[in-house]
């Protein structure tokens, strides 16, 4: 391993398989995909754009689970393996003092994040339209749902694993009621969770690529020697309709709205039946990534064709590397 990684623990037991022989993939599939099927649980349509994290010397998750009669949740799930996963049959439920706040209309694409020791949700939440909910948890029983971070319409809220200039920090990518034809990444800070400011432009979209159309935040960034590594999705619109691929990116530590450095290929795009064939066709969508700071190794956790949920691999080296060598 080459780069320092920075605030991540030794994770030996996350999942893990070597690249396959002959591939030079810099992200390469886990073999048994999907990890979740659309069928986890006796009401589900879909689990899909789930976020899992390190807990207790195992696994904790947020899923979001489209119920049979299309309602979108957010269900808590347990796992010894980050491979086969619990996942509770009843909907997460939020301690709120706002009744208008804590009013759940609907939620998805969730993310999870630990800072100091507290367990950090954020979510596409309904509030006259979309934006970013957020809550805590100590203990991943009792969620304390905090103000929606922005006004409508908003999605893909990021937060960052620590705080910058003292505050904390995320990333969202601000839209319209829809399915958004557009969206550039942002950066914004607070001191408290609940008033947000110093808004900077991070990422646009760019042309003639996998991600002309629009881009979105996808699991926690990590902080390296050499920058923040930031995995995202991007879209293009085909004569078919949206493909959704995800990518890599290199945004500096300090002030992480300047990119150091953003890989031109793809690093995953839908092509295995489960990725194109679903709920919503050529969708791959990462929300999560595990890291084992001692070996550089990622998991990395997405949602394929908005039905199941996937595992794919890579090394934190690799990916700097072809961010370093092969970058607008």
């Amino acid at each position: 391993m080459k780069v320092k990684i920075i605030g991540q623990a030794s994770l030996p037991n996350i999942p893990w398989q070597d690249r396959p022989a002959g591939s030079s993939e810099v992200c390469w599939r886990y073999s048994d995909n999907p990890v979740i099927r659309r069928d986890a649980l006796p009401n589900s349509n879909s689990i899909f754009n789930s976020a899992v994290i390190p807990f207790k010397g195992e696994f904790a998750g947020v899923f979001r689970v489209d119920n049979t009669v299309r309602e979108m949740k957010l269900h808590r799930g347990f796992s010894t393996d980050a491979i086969n996963w619990k996942i509770e049959p009843e909907p997460l439920t939020f301690q709120c003092d706002d009744a208008e706040i804590g009013n759940f209309v609907y939620g998805y694409d969730p993310r999870v994040v630990n800072i100091d020791g507290r367990y950090y949700v954020q979510w596409c939440n309904w509030y006259h339209g979309p934006t970013i909910g957020l809550a805590w948890s100590d203990d991943f029983q009792t969620f304390h749902q905090l103000e929606n971070a922005f006004l409508p319409f908003n999605r893909n809220g990021v937060l960052f694993p620590r705080k910058i200039n003292g505050n904390f920090a995320m990333l969202s990518r601000p839209s319209d009621s829809g399915h958004t034809p557009f969206g550039d990444i942002y950066y914004s800070e607070s001191p408290d969770l609940t008033y947000w400011g110093r808004h900077r432009h991070v990422m646009s979209p760019m042309g003639n690529s996998w991600q002309y159309l629009k881009i979105g935040g996808g699991p926690t960034p990590i902080e390296t020697a050499e920058g923040w590594l930031l995995i995202y999705h991007g879209v293009l619109l085909s004569c078919n309709g949206y493909v959704y691929s995800a990518g890599a990116a290199l945004l500096d530590r300090e002030q992480p709205w300047k990119v150091i450095g953003r890989a031109k290929p793809y690093i995953l795009n839908p092509r295995e039946y489960y990725e194109c064939v679903g709920d919503v066709q050529n969708v791959v969508f990462p929300c999560a990534a595990l890291c084992d700071a001692d070996t550089g190794r990622l998991a990395i956790y997405y949602g394929a064709a908005d039905t199941v949920v996937a595992l794919a691999f890579s090394y934190v080296d690799d990916l700097i590397d072809l961010i370093k060598t092969n970058s607008w």
